[in-house]
């Protein structure tokens, strides 16, 4: 492994990992989801990292400690060691720095791959690994990784400092061929070459670059290129040319440039194609509009309504969904849901993921489609923009267009942010600057993901609120505390938001789990003045896949834990949807596509079948 610095302003480390292991599936942040995938991804990337720590001097090992990737991921990287590897290359790079030619346009060394001054017959700064070989043909160099034992992984591992400023944008240049690449267990199991850009404390940055990948056979050489916007706060660029544990095939690479770029060269979105009003295909069948009366809700006859149900995970993660349209119908008639919570994003609603091209069209038709799968039998819909820290401007934009598209829906009610956290009180409501003293706060509760804020400037959630009124719409509101999402204490203490003349009014809500403490003060003091909607609440069978979760904030209980948390719902009468109608997503109430319930889920579905279950012990 080897570092260079070029005109004393950026860096490029490499460093190679191979063997049966790998990096976790591009997934996007802001989910609590555990998923099964990354559980096989977890323990590639352990084995991948000891590989590669392995391979570094033995002054560079050191124990490390394990950070979570997110709320409920087992991922781990042991960061301690990272660094120091890190910060040797960095210094080696410094060392050599005479040797690298002046004016080279490519960001990352020896992208051509035929320098090798030291003669040791292998391309500068590019790592030595197994199932790769330097070869040469008609006086060009290129990399050959061939894999022949199924599930395995060969990556050639690059970082490249970016400069200071970065640059608005930077452009992959790539020349390869492959043959014979068969996929492996998993579709994405196959030849690709991976990026991600991450912070100086060494997280990974959203948006995530494309991940160019190849498949069966093209023996021609040809050009791949593609423009990633450099995220704010990015630091590095990893790049890394792999077969990803494929079942078999050959992956030549004869050119990884990384470029400079300007915001003018980034892929232009499809312009924005502002919803209209959707008109509901059966308003017969739909249930009846819903208010705030008190602490409760009402129907028009003014009748209460007890809203219990599920939260039908994958949109928050997928353009295109996981069995939407099936889980939907399932959660109301065989498990009794009268409420649906369905999790969003602002940027699948518009169409601004990399692997979206129609603006967004496409999402916008699954949404409405699990309205009316909700609305035609009779349930309501939370539509959740599942985002987390402080509400920004791109949130607002969100519920401009959301609330005109299903204004005044009866079964569709407005649940304006997933979890906040890290900021005051004052800053949840109101807004404000977020590098200021005053817009921080310190959570009680442990981190549960690593999606960062981007940005220094909040809009705070009754903003969020006035910009659904604004857009007439009355539908009932829902808004999370914070602490991801758990303490409403503030709401009591005199920063409740305002509702406008138009609306139905605003529900509270709070997110449960077996590391949140003091129920009493964080939901019920505010459960006695509002409505709550307990949006998630969910238990795990054990703490294996949430180790993110520091062992003093870990209760032994948690069975009875389970029973009291639903003994609390009930005896409260706090509204709630059970986390998570997703197979793959902790803690689950399902255990497959079959809907075959975990222990926690026949918790659940007992609790949404009428079973009562008695509170011995509030936490």
């Amino acid at each position: 492994m080897r570092g260079a610095i070029e005109s004393g302003r950026f860096f490029d480390v490499s460093g190679g990992i191979a063997g049966k292991g790998g990096f976790l599936r591009p997934e996007p942040l802001g989910c609590r989801c555990w998923r099964k995938e990354a559980q096989l991804y977890s323990l590639a990337c352990s084995q991948a990292y000891q590989s590669l720590l392995a391979s570094a001097p033995a002054r560079n090992r050191l124990p490390g400690k394990t950070i979570p990737e997110g709320k409920g991921s087992s991922f781990r990287r042991t960061w301690a060691g990272w660094a120091l590897v890190f910060a040797s290359l960095f210094l080696w790079g410094v060392l050599i720095q005479a040797a690298e030619p002046a004016g080279r346009a490519s960001l990352l060394s020896n992208p051509d791959f035929s320098l090798d001054r030291n003669a040791d017959q292998w391309p500068d700064d590019w790592p030595k690994v197994n199932g790769s070989t330097w070869e040469s043909e008609e006086g060009h160099h290129f990399m050959r990784l061939r894999a022949d034992t199924p599930g395995e992984t060969i990556l050639l591992y690059r970082a490249v400092v970016l400069p200071s400023p970065p640059p608005p944008a930077v452009e992959v240049r790539l020349r390869v061929r492959h043959e014979d690449v068969q996929p492996g267990k998993q579709p994405w199991f196959d030849a690709r070459v991976i990026s991600h850009f991450k912070d100086q404390a060494g997280q990974t940055l959203k948006p995530e670059p494309l991940a160019p990948a190849f498949r069966g056979t093209f023996k021609g050489w040809v050009d791949k290129s593609f423009v990633a916007k450099v995220p704010p706060g990015a630091h590095l660029l990893e790049i890394m040319p792999a077969l990803f544990q494929a079942a078999r095939g050959t992956f030549d690479i004869a050119r990884c440039e990384v470029m400079p770029a300007t915001a003018g060269q980034l892929p232009q979105m499809p312009p924005i194609v502002a919803s209209t009003t959707m008109v509901p295909a059966d308003p017969a069948k739909h249930p009846p509009e819903l208010r705030v009366v008190g602490n409760r809700l009402q129907n028009p006859a003014g009748q209460p309504v007890w809203l219990q149900g599920l939260c039908v995970d994958s949109l928050q993660w997928s353009a295109k969904g996981e069995n939407i349209q099936k889980s939907i119908p399932v959660a109301i008639e065989r498990w009794q849901a009268n409420v649906i919570r369905l999790p969003v994003t602002e940027v699948f609603w518009f169409g601004r993921d990399k692997t979206q091209k129609d603006g967004g069209l496409a999402y916008r038709k699954i949404v409405d489609a699990a309205v009316e799968a909700a609305a035609g039998r009779g349930a309501y819909l939370a539509l959740d923009l599942h985002r987390f820290g402080a509400p920004k401007l791109d949130h607002a934009e969100f519920w401009k267009d959301a609330a005109t598209r299903y204004r005044n829906h009866p079964a569709v009610l407005f649940e304006l942010f997933n979890e906040a956290h890290s900021i005051s009180w004052a800053v949840w409501r109101d807004g404000g600057d977020l590098k200021k003293a005053a817009a921080a706060k310190t959570d009680v509760n442990p981190t549960e993901n690593r999606e960062r804020t981007v940005g220094d400037q909040a809009v705070g959630m009754q903003a969020l609120l006035d910009t659904v009124r604004a857009a007439g719409a009355r539908n009932l509101i829902i808004v999370g505390g914070l602490d991801w999402g758990y303490d409403l204490s503030g709401v009591v203490r005199g920063y409740a938001l305002r509702e406008r003349q138009n609306g139905l009014g605003i529900v509270y809500s709070s997110h449960i789990y077996p590391w949140k403490r003091d129920w009493q003060a964080k939901v019920l003091e505010a459960a006695a003045r509002h409505p709550i909607f307990v949006g998630e609440v969910g238990c795990p069978g054990d703490w294996k896949a949430f180790q993110f979760i520091p062992p003093s904030a870990r209760i032994t209980d948690l069975d009875q834990w389970s029973a009291d948390v639903l003994g609390l719902i009930q005896q409260h009468q706090l509204n709630w949807t059970g986390f998570s109608f997703h197979p793959t997503c902790a803690p689950n109430v399902i255990s497959d596509w079959n809907y075959t319930p975990t222990p926690w889920g026949r918790l659940v579905k007992a609790a949404l079948a009428g079973e009562k279950f008695a509170l011995k012990k509030i936490r």
